[in-house]
Formats: C-alpha cells, structure tokens, sequence
C-alpha cells in the first residue's frame, strides 16, 4: 500500500503503468473494434453515393445510440461494484449483481424494442423533420437496428462484468469476432441483397446477437453467471443499489442525449441536400475514432479505482487516479496530433466533394479536443469508479445547458464549424467538472483526503 501511494505523478514505465498498460491495452483494442461497426457502415453506404442514404443512417444511428444509452445505465453502475465484490473474493455477490443487472436491463431493452419498431417517426422526429428527404432512409435502418436492443444491453452488462472482475482480453475477443461478422455482412446486405441501409442495419443486429451469445457462455465459463439467479425472481436487497444508483446516472443520460440529439437536429436542419449531415457524420467518425484509447483507459478507472480503494485504501485510490489523469493528458495530445495528421483519409468515406469539403473543419476541431477529452473521459470513469453518480450527473447537466445556449448562437453565426465549436463548449465544461471533483468534492479529492488525514481517519 505505501508504495503504492508515494507513487508520482507523470508515467515512468514503473509497476503501476504496467499494471494499468496491462488492462488498459485489450480495453483499448475492443473499444478500437467496436466503433468499426459505425466505420463500416459509413464506408459501405458512403459507396452508395447518396448524400441523402449517409444522412439517414446517420440519423437514424443517433436515435438509436440515443434511445439505448438513455436506459442502459446499468454497466456504468455495474462495473464499479462488481470490482468491489471481486476486491473481497465474493464470488456469490459478483452472480447476484450481474444477474440482476440482466434481469432489469432485459425488461427495460424489450419495452424499447417494441416502441421503436412501431413508433419510428416519433423517435426520428426528434432529429429530423416530418418532411425530411432523409427520412425514407433513416425509417428502415431504425426499425432493422431496434431488433438488437435486447442483445445489446446483455452485451453491455457483459463488458462491464468482466471490466469488473479486471479481466479485459474476453471482451476484445468477442468484440473482433462480432466486428467481423459485420464488416462480412455489410457489402452483402447492403449490395448483394439489394437492402441499401436496412442491410447495415441487419448486418450490425446480427454482430450483436453473436456478441450476446459470447457474452452469455463466457460468463457462466468464468462462474459469474448463474442461471439459476438469473431465472429466479428479482431480489430487493441486490436491486436496489442498481436503481438508486440508476436514477443518478438516469439523469447524466437524458443530459448526454439531449446534448447529441440536439446536436443531430441542428446538423440536419443545416440544409436539405443531405451535405452538412453527411460531413458531420464524417467528423463524428473522426471524434470516436480517435476517442476510443481514451475511453479505453476512462473503463480502465472506472474498475481499477474502486479496487484500489477496497484492497489498499482511498490513498492508493487516489495515487492510482492522478497517474491515470496523467497518462490522458498525454495520450489525449498525441491523439490530436495523428489525427490532424490523417486527416485526408476523409476522403474515404465518401465521393462527393462537397461532402468531403465541408467535414475539413470540424474534423480538425474534433482532432483538437481530443487534448481535453483525455482528462475528461479519465476523469469522469473515476467519478463512475468511486460511485459519485450525482456529481458525475449534475456536471453533464451543466455542460449540456451551456452547449445548448452556445448552439444557437455560434450555429447561426458559423454553420457546421458552430457546432462543432459548441462540443468544444460542452466538453470544457466537463473538465472544469472533473477539476472540481478530483480537487474538492470526490471521495477521494485533495480537500476529503487532507481533511480526513486531520481528523485521524
């Protein structure tokens, strides 16, 4: 333990960077897999030459993305107190937790699925207008895509149960053969089948139900899951932190989605050629590509932390964080570096352009804020990590009320760049959380911890 705490602060390549390096190197992996699904799909129906076809799929991929990450806070609290189970060796804990976790998030994800299968106008009308030209192929992509609401979230739970018990290389596996399976399918659906959009949407259902079924035998391999529990009614006593817990993270949700949805809407109302939708879809590809290290390290705090506090105690927790905010800060810079560096595989994406003109910029914006999306999404996995929901929550609220003043006026004033102008907005607003959390209020902030450290504690 006290080595562990007289630790510095930048990485030097010492016990605990290989420690971390070692988690965090599979978690970076998957999460480089998984935004491939959307790369592909991009690719495949940027071949289509349609402006129109790229505008819908995307469209109809932010609802969805926007509808599944509204009810699926159940890995974000999952995670963190699975890792405290694994900590103590209480296997039995760790089967209770994931199984109601699944039980909860099979009840939640088929309500879901029904209502976006026979209602799509209503959802896709929060992004797109009634008379929208991209609407005829955002509905079939919408109502293909909600049939893996269901696998999804299992999948999601899944992640967060062997991110809990420290174990990152199944995962990666059953992302890559998944991720495989979509990049076979999609020419064939969408080409060969003649499915245009509905055949990505098939294509990334059916990676989705073959991630399930990974999932599913991996965890009762692993002795995590148990389907006796699982088939068993719901118990209280294990179901309540998930809920207390959830609503907090609920309300970081419906922030986060409206932040995204808000932002979908004032990119396709830019105009009707489908051009502005179709760059910003290339610009948020650029964003995810280049975020997904940095998410990778955000799950790696998110599970390490709350270990460290429950084997060593909250000063290893807190060593542990700032050698984790150090290595976003550096690996957050040199993201951005590559990426402008890369830019021109933009081009890539799409034929037209138009399209490939007007995504210039807010690619290199996106490039840029990848230097403070390090901190931010570090900071925030640790949030997650010590279970302070509500200041995680009220912090994204915040951010999520200045984006949405900043996008009326620097959308109006800028187009397109205005509104990538405004995520820049948004996410110096989240550090700024970040900083109040680590410094102030956090369980285990510089203030907490010295003020403990007087009280004797």
């Amino acid at each position: 333990e006290n080595e562990i705490e007289s630790v510095g602060l930048w990485p030097c390549m010492d016990e605990l960077d290989k420690k971390l390096l070692k988690l965090a190197i599979p978690s970076i992996a998957n999460f480089a897999i998984n935004p491939l699904v959307g790369a592909v799909d991009l690719f495949w129906i940027g071949r289509m030459g349609n402006a129109l076809a790229l505008a819908g799929m995307s469209a109809a991929n932010q609802v969805f993305n926007s509808a599944f990450w509204l009810f699926s806070f159940l890995p974000t609290i999952t995670a963190p107190l699975v890792s405290k189970a694994h900590a103590r060796g209480d296997t039995e804990e760790v089967q209770d937790l994931i199984c109601q976790a699944i039980v909860l998030g099979s009840v939640i994800s088929i309500v879901m699925s029904v209502l976006l299968i026979k209602f799509p106008d209503l959802f896709l009308g929060t992004v797109l207008r009634n008379d929208a030209p991209a609407l005829k192929f955002a509905k079939p992509y919408l109502r293909v895509r909600a049939f893996s609401f269901f696998p999804a979230m299992v999948t999601t739970v899944g992640f967060s149960a062997f991110r809990g018990i420290l174990e990152p290389t199944t995962p990666l596996r059953i992302s890559l053969a998944a991720n495989v399976a979509n990049a076979i399918l999609d020419p064939m659906l969408i080409f060969r089948a003649g499915l245009g959009v509905a055949g990505a949407a098939l294509a990334t259902a059916t990676a989705e139900i073959i991630s399930f079924f990974a999932y599913t035998s991996a965890m009762l391999k692993r002795n995590i899951l148990s389907l006796g529990k699982l088939l068993s009614l719901p118990n209280w006593d294990m179901m309540k932190p998930l809920l207390l817990g959830g609503l907090a993270v609920q309300l970081r949700n419906v922030a986060l989605n409206v932040s995204f949805l808000s932002v979908a809407r004032a990119t396709q109302g830019l105009d009707d050629t489908g051009i502005a939708a179709a760059a910003h879809s290339i610009a948020i590809q650029v964003f995810q590509v280049g975020g997904i290290f940095l998410l990778g390290l955000a799950t790696v705090a998110a599970a390490i932390v709350p270990n460290e506090m429950e084997k060593h105690g909250k000063k290893a927790a807190k060593s542990v964080s700032n050698r984790l905010m150090a290595w976003g800060c550096i690996m957050g810079s040199i993201l951005g570096a590559i990426q402008i560096g890369v830019l021109p595989i933009i081009k890539a994406f799409s034929p037209l352009e138009e399209v490939q003109e007007a995504a210039k910029i807010p690619s290199i914006i996106a490039s840029i804020l990848q230097i403070i999306n390090g901190m931010v999404f570090i900071g925030e996995g640790i949030m997650a990590g010590t279970q302070s929901f509500l200041t995680l929550s009220l912090s994204t609220v915040v951010a999520t009320v200045g984006m949405l003043n900043a996008l009326k006026i620097l959308t109006a004033r800028y187009g397109l760049t205005g509104v990538w102008l405004s995520f820049g907005v948004w996410n110096f607003l989240r550090l700024a959380g970040v900083i109040v959390h680590q410094r102030f209020v956090g369980p285990i902030s510089t203030r907490t911890l010295s003020r403990e450290q007087e009280m004797g504690i």
